[in-house]
């Protein structure tokens, strides 16, 4: 089984920055796209920012204020997030899926990581 595993999360006041990391573990694993969604209480889950072979893509709401990459190979993943704002707080997953880049835009990745809170106090 494959595990995404999220750390990085945390309190932080508006303006300031946290960066999140997430990395695979597990049987051999390899990704066509990997990225984060964000979820707040009573809300759907959000698609925040991805990374795959066509690119970075980004909801409109990040756009300028954080950064994805693949720091260390295709089974990691981070999320540099810059001035932050209170409507940013959330709980941010990890996720990715090995064959279907528009199946994982769609919201349906294969694989999920546990969520980190990221809390951002006005």
């Amino acid at each position: 089984q494959v595990q995404l595993v999220e750390s990085g999360g945390g309190l932080v006041q508006a303006g300031g920055s946290l960066r999140l990391s997430c990395s695979a573990s597990g049987r051999p694993f390899a990704s066509v796209i990997m990225g984060w969604f964000r979820q707040t209480p009573g809300k759907e889950r959000e698609f925040v920012a991805s990374i795959s072979w066509r690119g970075t893509t980004y909801v409109d709401s990040v756009k300028g204020r954080f950064i994805v990459s693949r720091p260390n190979g295709e089974n990691t993943v981070s999320l540099q997030m810059n001035d932050l704002k209170p409507e940013d707080t959330a709980v941010y997953y990890c996720a990715s899926h090995t064959r279907y880049i528009d199946e994982f835009m769609r919201g349906r990745p294969d694989y999920w990581g546990q969520g980190t809170q990221v809390t951002v106090s006005a």
